[in-house]
């Protein structure tokens, strides 16, 4: 093989591409991740941001993959405390829907299908009695409250793909795939930079086809492979609007239709309402919610909540494409969330592996079913690792996140609180790297809206493969809930001079 092969050429930068490539480079494999765009610039940061057992699974039997996800739940928040954190929800009973006692036996089951018990266990409501229920229409009066987990999505997938680096992966963004072909035992694949139209060869023993909504394109078009497991592409979107209630706690909602809705407290002054589910034929690429969606969401928080909202309180909204594995359910609320692993290439031949379904909360161990599947093709892979190594700037040294916080405020005085609360949450312990030594807050450079400094920016241009000002704005932060469209161009004149001047 040429200098510049790899073993491993992974085609798609969300969570389980960034996942696989972390894994795969610690266990000792040369790794090259292909982006055509940013980090979890589709379906990996439009997610509803929750690390889940998936509760309403329950009702479509998927006992293995809640239990799984439950056990990576409790891992997860082990290993990424600061963007990972628990959070109460609150389900209400709502009559003539689904009845009490199935809630109390769901609620049972996922409380004991894992024997990890980090967070608290269910319980029943008395929502008229409890501030819980103080948000609620008065007709709901019992209720159930249960535990899971928040996740800041597109940060999970940076840190997976940041980990993969200090590996020696090397991690592409803004680079396409144009087509690969295989002989010799190896795949020759073609690579097109976006940015300056260059392209370049690279050799890879293996590919891995973790290419979300583009799975099925990247093995027809690309590859020239048949796909023997197929997709089943499902809108969802969400909406943000300005704080609905009190206290920290999200609600999940029921519907008629059988689906339900989450309101969950985010960035500090908001609500994020989602998410919807809808059949997707159009190509992969950006999608928008619709207003039929929009009034549906809202009709949905307007069933349960004392306040009502119209689509004239939204914010903000976004909106991805599913790449859920097609199991031929009836309609796309039911589509199972659980994932295939499909292994292309016989002994002696270069492989392909696709990845189809998925769910953020299970990435870490759809990584490890991906290399055991290559594992015949790479004789001296290492060990499975990733279940016990934290996240970077995860590794707390044995202190929960409060306290992290509390000392991280205590050595830097000049931070003003809600900015370090930030940047303890966004960076953990890499935090100090964001600071770069600074003393004062002259010392972090030019100030922008919404406590974006010049040495932030750096280090996520350095460090987190950040280009653009969506990139830092909207994945990298979500400092773009915070900032005006002059903002927005102040900090794109920045990045063009900081551009200029490289």
């Amino acid at each position: 093989m040429d200098q510049d092969g790899v073993d491993l050429l992974i085609i798609g930068g969300g969570i389980n591409g960034t996942g696989i490539a972390r894994d795969a480079a610690g266990r000792g494999l040369r790794v090259m991740l292909c982006e055509q765009g940013d980090l979890a610039q589709a379906t990996s940061s439009s997610s509803t941001k929750l690390i889940h057992g998936g509760l309403r699974y329950l009702e479509q039997y998927e006992f293995r993959l809640v239990r799984e996800a439950l056990a990576e739940r409790e891992r997860l928040l082990r290993l990424a405390p600061h963007i990972i954190w628990p959070l109460r929800f609150v389900l209400p009973h709502d009559e003539g829907l689904r009845p009490a006692w199935m809630l109390r036996l769901g609620l049972f089951l996922y409380d004991h299908l894992t024997q990890l018990r980090a967070l608290p266990g269910s319980a029943s409501v008395r929502l008229r009695e409890s501030d819980l229920g103080a948000p609620l229409q008065p007709r709901l009066t019992r209720g159930f409250a249960y535990s899971d987990c928040w996740v800041e999505d597109s940060r999970l997938v940076v840190l997976n793909a940041r980990d993969a680096a200090d590996r020696g992966a090397r991690i592409r963004t803004r680079t396409r795939v144009e087509d690969a072909r295989r002989g010799g035992g190896t795949w020759t694949v073609r690579l097109r930079d976006q940015a300056t139209g260059l392209g370049e060869s690279v050799r890879a023993r293996a590919i891995v086809n973790a290419a979300g909504p583009w799975v099925a394109d990247i093995l027809g078009a690309r590859l020239g492979l048949d796909a023997r497991a197929s997709l089943r592409l499902v809108k969802g979107s969400h909406i943000v609007v300005r704080r609905l209630y009190a206290g920290e706690q999200a609600y999940i909602l029921q519907q008629p239709d059988r689906r339900i809705i989450f309101a969950i407290p985010y960035e500090r002054d908001f609500t994020l309402i989602g998410t919807t589910d809808i059949a997707y034929a159009g190509a992969p690429g950006p999608v928008a919610i619709s207003p039929e969606e929009t009034d549906y969401l809202c009709a949905c928080i307007n069933r349960s909540f004392a306040r009502a909202i119209s689509p004239a309180d939204v914010v903000w909204s976004y909106s991805g494409v599913r790449p859920l594995y097609d199991d031929d359910a009836l309609n796309a609320s039911s589509v199972t969330r659980d994932y295939v692993l499909d292994l292309a290439g016989e002994a002696g031949t270069a492989p392909v592996l696709s990845v189809f379904g998925g769910k953020i909360t299970t990435y870490r161990r759809l990584a490890e079913h991906a290399l055991e599947k290559l594992k015949s093709h790479f004789p001296g892979l290492g060990p499975a690792w990733t279940g016990a190594a934290p996240l970077p700037g995860g590794d707390l040294a044995g202190t929960d996140f409060a306290t992290f916080r509390a000392r991280f405020s205590a050595d830097h005085p000049f931070l003003p609180p809600e900015m370090a609360l930030r940047l303890a949450r966004a960076y953990g312990t890499r935090a100090e790297r964001v600071l770069s030594g600074a003393h004062g807050l002259d010392d972090l450079g030019e100030t922008f809206e919404a406590g974006l400094t010049a040495a932030e920016i750096a280090y996520l241009k350095r460090e987190e493969w950040a280009r653009t000002a969506d990139d830092i704005l909207w994945r990298r932060t979500k400092l773009g809930l915070r900032t005006s469209a002059e903002g927005v161009a102040r900090l794109e004149r920045h990045l063009a001079r900081a551009e200029a001047a490289a």
